[in-house]
């Protein structure tokens, strides 16, 4: 009888499942990888031609053998440019109104996409939608500047911050992130009594880091990249020049240094005398590395803020 239990007793096997990977499966992934490095490489690229020539010697640079590694790496290009007419003012105008417009930006979305999440809102989605719309339709450039020059906007630092303070595409990506967080929480804040704003602050806020961090980014890259309300608002204010409206005045004016640089007979100006083109290279340099520079540490927070953000329209 034992025998026979032990006869019909099922054997139990461990397999170990291995996934089989194709031929088709390995060249597909192979194709995309070489893809994608090579994708990498052509973004990656400009900035790094750009560097080495700005920590190249100028000789170097007029001959045009510059291509891959520096040569006669040396840093007086950079030395330079203290001697380059309004940078600095130009740098401290892009350094405020990134961070004061950013601080707004951000600020501001936040808040009106929660508020376009309640339903106690009065006309809420007559607001919301008329925000929307706005992203869809634009006067264009002539009405903008008498919009701008009506409301005395021009030649003033506010015409920086108060534009961009409301941005509709913002707060439709924090309106859909708050929308996600769990409405108990809340609704348990609200039995204890604490009003709209109290929520806003001790519970939305913190929570919405991710996505308010990605916004940040939006608006700083804005900021410090924007150059034509620099141009066309600030043509009687050359102190509120951002340092892309200078950047895009030096390189159409490298063939005369008089203009561009206090000192011309400086020995780190004298560097940069030999090849023009210097100028506009270190200059370049100098305006990307600030984003180049933040953009890592809020990577991780953009990458999750913008995922959640785009899951409901």
């Amino acid at each position: 009888m034992a025998d026979q239990v032990k006869q019909t007793k099922p054997r139990i096997k461990t397999e170990t499942r291995r996934k089989i990977i194709s031929g088709g499966d390995l060249a597909f992934y192979a194709v995309d990888h070489l893809f994608f490095l090579v994708f990498t490489i052509t973004c990656l690229f400009p900035f790094y031609y750009l560097l080495i020539n700005t920590i190249s010697d100028s000789e170097s640079v007029s001959k045009g053998i510059v291509n891959f590694f520096p040569r006669g790496i040396n840093l007086q290009n950079y030395i330079a440019l203290k001697n380059v007419n309004a940078l600095g003012s130009a740098a401290l105008v892009s350094v405020l109104r990134t961070i004061i417009g950013t601080a707004v930006m951000v600020a501001a979305s936040a808040f009106v996409g929660y508020l376009v999440t309640k339903e106690e809102m009065w006309h809420r989605k007559f607001f919301y939608r008329f925000l929307v719309i706005t992203m869809y339709f634009n006067a264009g450039l002539i009405p903008w500047y008498m919009n701008m020059s009506m409301l005395g906007l021009t030649n003033h630092f506010a015409a920086y911050i108060i534009p961009g303070i409301v941005a509709p595409y913002n707060i439709i990506l924090v309106k859909t992130y708050i929308e996600s967080i769990p409405k108990e929480l809340e609704e348990s804040a609200f039995i204890d009594g604490a009003s709209f704003f109290t929520v806003f602050r001790k519970i939305i806020w913190p929570l919405s880091k991710p996505i308010l961090a990605t916004i940040a980014i939006f608006g700083a890259v804005g900021h410090w990249n924007s150059f034509q309300d620099s141009l066309i608002l600030m043509s009687d204010a050359p102190n509120l020049y951002t340092l892309q409206h200078r950047l895009y005045i030096y390189l159409t004016q490298t063939s005369d240094l008089k203009n561009i640089i206090n000192d011309p007979n400086s020995p780190s100006a004298a560097a940069m005398a030999a090849n023009p083109k210097l100028i506009k290279y270190t200059i370049s340099m100098i305006s990307v590395i600030p984003i180049l520079l933040v953009y890592p540490f809020m990577q991780r927070y953009f990458e999750e803020g913008i995922m959640l953000g785009a899951v409901k329209g």
